[in-house]
Protein backbone atom coordinates (compact mmCIF):
# COMPACT_ATOMS: atom_id res chain seq x y z
CA UNK A 1 0.00 0.00 0.00
CA UNK A 2 1.28 3.47 -0.89
CA UNK A 3 2.15 5.54 2.15
CA UNK A 4 0.65 9.01 1.98
CA UNK A 5 3.22 11.81 1.99
CA UNK A 6 3.02 14.83 4.29
CA UNK A 7 1.93 17.55 1.84
CA UNK A 8 -0.51 15.23 0.07
CA UNK A 9 -2.01 14.33 3.45
CA UNK A 10 -2.42 18.01 4.33
CA UNK A 11 -4.05 18.76 0.96
CA UNK A 12 -6.47 15.84 1.35
CA UNK A 13 -7.45 16.97 4.86
CA UNK A 14 -7.99 20.58 3.72
CA UNK A 15 -10.17 19.43 0.81
CA UNK A 16 -12.31 17.25 3.06
CA UNK A 17 -12.69 19.99 5.68
CA UNK A 18 -13.78 22.52 3.05
CA UNK A 19 -16.21 20.01 1.52
CA UNK A 20 -17.82 19.34 4.91
CA UNK A 21 -18.04 23.06 5.70
CA UNK A 22 -19.58 23.95 2.35
CA UNK A 23 -22.00 21.01 2.41
CA UNK A 24 -23.29 21.06 5.97
CA UNK A 25 -22.67 24.51 7.42
CA UNK A 26 -24.28 27.70 6.16
CA UNK A 27 -25.52 28.31 2.64
CA UNK A 28 -23.79 25.98 0.18
CA UNK A 29 -24.61 28.19 -2.81
CA UNK A 30 -23.20 31.25 -1.05
CA UNK A 31 -19.90 29.41 -0.54
CA UNK A 32 -19.84 28.51 -4.22
CA UNK A 33 -20.53 32.09 -5.31
CA UNK A 34 -17.58 33.24 -3.21
CA UNK A 35 -14.99 30.49 -3.73
CA UNK A 36 -15.81 28.63 -6.97
CA UNK A 37 -14.13 29.99 -10.10
CA UNK A 38 -16.29 32.15 -12.34
CA UNK A 39 -15.17 33.57 -15.65
CA UNK A 40 -13.74 37.10 -15.58
CA UNK A 41 -16.75 38.57 -17.38
CA UNK A 42 -19.13 37.21 -14.74
CA UNK A 43 -20.35 39.53 -12.01
CA UNK A 44 -19.44 36.80 -9.52
CA UNK A 45 -15.75 36.64 -10.46
CA UNK A 46 -13.15 37.46 -7.79
CA UNK A 47 -9.37 37.13 -8.09
CA UNK A 48 -9.00 34.74 -5.11
CA UNK A 49 -11.17 32.17 -6.91
CA UNK A 50 -8.17 31.29 -9.10
CA UNK A 51 -6.77 29.54 -6.00
CA UNK A 52 -9.81 28.68 -3.88
CA UNK A 53 -11.65 26.73 -6.60
CA UNK A 54 -8.95 24.04 -6.35
CA UNK A 55 -10.27 23.15 -2.89
CA UNK A 56 -13.97 23.10 -3.83
CA UNK A 57 -15.79 20.04 -5.17
CA UNK A 58 -19.21 19.53 -6.68
CA UNK A 59 -20.14 16.38 -4.76
CA UNK A 60 -18.68 13.57 -2.65
CA UNK A 61 -17.85 11.37 -5.65
CA UNK A 62 -15.96 14.24 -7.30
CA UNK A 63 -13.98 14.77 -4.09
CA UNK A 64 -13.22 11.07 -3.54
CA UNK A 65 -11.98 10.51 -7.10
CA UNK A 66 -9.68 13.53 -6.96
CA UNK A 67 -8.31 12.75 -3.51
CA UNK A 68 -7.73 9.10 -4.43
CA UNK A 69 -5.71 10.19 -7.48
CA UNK A 70 -3.81 12.74 -5.38
CA UNK A 71 -2.88 10.05 -2.85
CA UNK A 72 -2.14 7.41 -5.49
CA UNK A 73 0.23 9.49 -7.59
CA UNK A 74 1.05 12.58 -5.54
CA UNK A 75 2.75 10.75 -2.70
CA UNK A 76 5.32 9.17 -5.02
CA UNK A 77 5.93 12.50 -6.76
CA UNK A 78 6.35 14.35 -3.47
CA UNK A 79 8.95 11.81 -2.31
CA UNK A 80 11.07 12.90 -5.28
CA UNK A 81 10.33 16.63 -5.18
CA UNK A 82 10.17 17.34 -1.47
CA UNK A 83 7.37 19.29 0.20
CA UNK A 84 7.91 22.85 -1.02
CA UNK A 85 8.71 21.91 -4.61
CA UNK A 86 5.72 19.56 -4.73
CA UNK A 87 3.35 22.25 -3.43
CA UNK A 88 4.75 24.74 -5.96
CA UNK A 89 4.22 22.21 -8.75
CA UNK A 90 0.69 21.34 -7.62
CA UNK A 91 -0.48 24.96 -7.37
CA UNK A 92 1.26 25.91 -10.63
CA UNK A 93 -0.56 23.15 -12.50
CA UNK A 94 -3.84 24.40 -11.02
CA UNK A 95 -3.03 27.91 -12.26
CA UNK A 96 -2.11 26.49 -15.68
CA UNK A 97 -5.52 24.81 -15.84
CA UNK A 98 -7.17 28.17 -15.17
CA UNK A 99 -5.00 29.98 -17.73
CA UNK A 100 -5.90 27.63 -20.59
CA UNK A 101 -9.58 27.62 -19.57
CA UNK A 102 -9.67 31.42 -19.62
CA UNK A 103 -7.83 31.54 -22.94
CA UNK A 104 -10.34 29.19 -24.61
CA UNK A 105 -13.18 31.10 -22.97
CA UNK A 106 -11.83 34.37 -24.36
CA UNK A 107 -11.86 33.08 -27.94
CA UNK A 108 -15.38 31.70 -27.43
CA UNK A 109 -16.83 34.83 -25.84
CA UNK A 110 -14.97 37.50 -27.87
CA UNK A 111 -17.26 37.32 -30.95
CA UNK A 112 -20.34 37.62 -28.69
CA UNK A 113 -18.88 40.66 -26.90
CA UNK A 114 -18.06 42.32 -30.20
CA UNK A 115 -21.60 41.75 -31.44
CA UNK A 116 -23.18 43.16 -28.27
CA UNK A 117 -20.89 46.19 -28.19
CA UNK A 118 -21.62 46.87 -31.86
CA UNK A 119 -25.33 46.87 -30.92
CA UNK A 120 -24.70 49.67 -28.43
CA UNK A 121 -24.25 47.83 -25.10
CA UNK A 122 -21.52 49.04 -22.76
CA UNK A 123 -19.23 46.62 -20.92
CA UNK A 124 -20.98 47.63 -17.66
CA UNK A 125 -24.33 46.58 -19.12
CA UNK A 126 -22.84 43.32 -20.38
CA UNK A 127 -21.40 42.57 -16.95
CA UNK A 128 -24.77 43.23 -15.31
CA UNK A 129 -26.39 40.84 -17.76
CA UNK A 130 -24.18 38.03 -16.44
CA UNK A 131 -25.48 38.49 -12.87
CA UNK A 132 -28.65 36.41 -12.57
CA UNK A 133 -29.52 37.14 -16.21
CA UNK A 134 -30.53 40.74 -15.50
CA UNK A 135 -30.96 41.65 -19.14
CA UNK A 136 -34.67 42.32 -18.48
CA UNK A 137 -33.61 45.62 -16.89
CA UNK A 138 -32.47 46.93 -20.27
CA UNK A 139 -34.21 47.67 -23.53
CA UNK A 140 -32.63 44.94 -25.62
CA UNK A 141 -35.28 44.53 -28.25
CA UNK A 142 -32.72 45.44 -30.89
CA UNK A 143 -30.25 42.76 -29.74
CA UNK A 144 -30.46 39.20 -31.01
CA UNK A 145 -31.84 37.03 -28.19
CA UNK A 146 -29.50 34.14 -28.99
CA UNK A 147 -26.49 36.37 -28.25
CA UNK A 148 -27.82 37.11 -24.77
CA UNK A 149 -28.57 33.44 -24.17
CA UNK A 150 -25.10 32.40 -25.31
CA UNK A 151 -23.53 35.06 -23.11
CA UNK A 152 -25.43 33.90 -20.02
CA UNK A 153 -24.69 30.27 -20.69
CA UNK A 154 -20.96 30.81 -21.15
CA UNK A 155 -20.51 33.31 -18.31
CA UNK A 156 -22.83 31.80 -15.72
CA UNK A 157 -20.97 28.55 -15.08
CA UNK A 158 -18.41 27.99 -12.35
CA UNK A 159 -15.40 25.67 -12.16
CA UNK A 160 -14.49 23.70 -9.04
CA UNK A 161 -12.09 20.91 -8.22
CA UNK A 162 -8.44 19.93 -8.02
CA UNK A 163 -8.50 18.00 -11.30
CA UNK A 164 -6.31 20.42 -13.23
CA UNK A 165 -3.57 20.24 -10.60
CA UNK A 166 -3.93 16.46 -10.35
CA UNK A 167 -3.49 16.03 -14.10
CA UNK A 168 -0.20 17.86 -13.70
CA UNK A 169 0.72 15.36 -10.97
CA UNK A 170 -0.18 12.49 -13.32
CA UNK A 171 2.21 13.87 -15.92
CA UNK A 172 4.95 14.23 -13.31
CA UNK A 173 4.39 10.62 -12.20
CA UNK A 174 4.71 9.38 -15.79
CA UNK A 175 7.85 11.49 -16.22
CA UNK A 176 9.49 10.19 -13.04
CA UNK A 177 8.22 6.61 -13.08
CA UNK A 178 7.64 5.86 -16.78
CA UNK A 179 7.73 2.07 -16.43
CA UNK A 180 5.32 1.80 -13.48
CA UNK A 181 2.32 -0.25 -14.54
CA UNK A 182 -1.18 1.20 -14.16
CA UNK A 183 -4.65 -0.14 -14.90
CA UNK A 184 -8.17 1.16 -15.46
CA UNK A 185 -10.97 -0.54 -13.50
CA UNK A 186 -12.89 -1.09 -16.74
CA UNK A 187 -9.76 -2.29 -18.54
CA UNK A 188 -7.68 -4.41 -16.11
CA UNK A 189 -4.62 -4.61 -18.35
CA UNK A 190 -1.26 -3.36 -17.02
CA UNK A 191 -0.06 -0.36 -19.02
CA UNK A 192 3.19 1.52 -18.43
CA UNK A 193 2.70 5.03 -17.06
CA UNK A 194 4.49 6.62 -20.02
CA UNK A 195 1.70 5.25 -22.26
CA UNK A 196 -1.18 5.24 -19.78
CA UNK A 197 -1.09 8.94 -18.84
CA UNK A 198 -0.85 10.34 -22.42
CA UNK A 199 -3.58 7.88 -23.41
CA UNK A 200 -5.93 9.11 -20.69
CA UNK A 201 -5.26 12.74 -21.62
CA UNK A 202 -5.93 12.00 -25.30
CA UNK A 203 -8.99 9.74 -24.94
CA UNK A 204 -10.70 11.26 -21.92
CA UNK A 205 -9.84 14.95 -22.42
CA UNK A 206 -8.59 16.03 -25.84
CA UNK A 207 -11.18 14.01 -27.76
CA UNK A 208 -14.17 15.14 -25.61
CA UNK A 209 -12.91 18.75 -25.61
CA UNK A 210 -13.09 18.88 -29.41
CA UNK A 211 -15.94 16.47 -30.08
CA UNK A 212 -18.21 17.11 -27.09
CA UNK A 213 -18.52 13.33 -26.62
CA UNK A 214 -17.48 12.10 -23.16
CA UNK A 215 -15.73 8.74 -22.87
CA UNK A 216 -15.22 8.05 -19.16
CA UNK A 217 -15.89 11.34 -17.35
CA UNK A 218 -19.25 13.10 -16.73
CA UNK A 219 -20.39 15.45 -19.47
CA UNK A 220 -19.87 18.54 -17.27
CA UNK A 221 -16.16 17.79 -16.80
CA UNK A 222 -13.77 20.71 -17.39
CA UNK A 223 -11.73 18.98 -20.08
CA UNK A 224 -9.83 22.11 -21.06
CA UNK A 225 -8.75 22.61 -17.43
CA UNK A 226 -7.42 19.04 -17.33
CA UNK A 227 -5.43 19.66 -20.49
CA UNK A 228 -4.12 22.96 -19.09
CA UNK A 229 -2.93 21.26 -15.90
CA UNK A 230 -1.31 18.44 -17.86
CA UNK A 231 0.47 20.80 -20.27
CA UNK A 232 1.72 22.95 -17.38
CA UNK A 233 2.97 19.86 -15.58
CA UNK A 234 4.80 18.71 -18.69
CA UNK A 235 6.44 22.10 -19.26
CA UNK A 236 7.61 22.34 -15.65
CA UNK A 237 8.96 18.78 -15.72
CA UNK A 238 10.72 19.43 -19.02
CA UNK A 239 12.36 22.54 -17.60
CA UNK A 240 13.36 20.85 -14.35
CA UNK A 241 14.64 17.78 -16.18
CA UNK A 242 16.97 19.91 -18.29
CA UNK A 243 18.24 21.77 -15.25
CA UNK A 244 17.91 19.45 -12.30
CA UNK A 245 16.44 16.00 -12.94
CA UNK A 246 18.68 14.67 -15.70
CA UNK A 247 18.83 11.26 -14.04
CA UNK A 248 15.14 10.68 -14.82
CA UNK A 249 14.79 9.59 -18.42
CA UNK A 250 12.16 7.91 -20.60
CA UNK A 251 13.12 4.31 -21.28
Amino acid sequence: MIRISKTVKQLVIINFIIFVCTSFFGNKYLFYHIFALYYPLSGFFAYWQVLTHMFMHGDLFHLLVNMFALWMFGSSVEQVFGQRKFLFFYISCGFGAVALTFLVYYFQIYPILNSLVSEGLSYEMIRDITIDGQYHNFDLTYVEQNLIEDLNKMSGGAMVGASGAIYGILVAFAYLFPNSELMLILLPIPIKAKYFVPGIILIDNLFPAFSGVSIFSPSNTAYVAHIGGAVTGFLIMYFWKKNQFDKFRWN
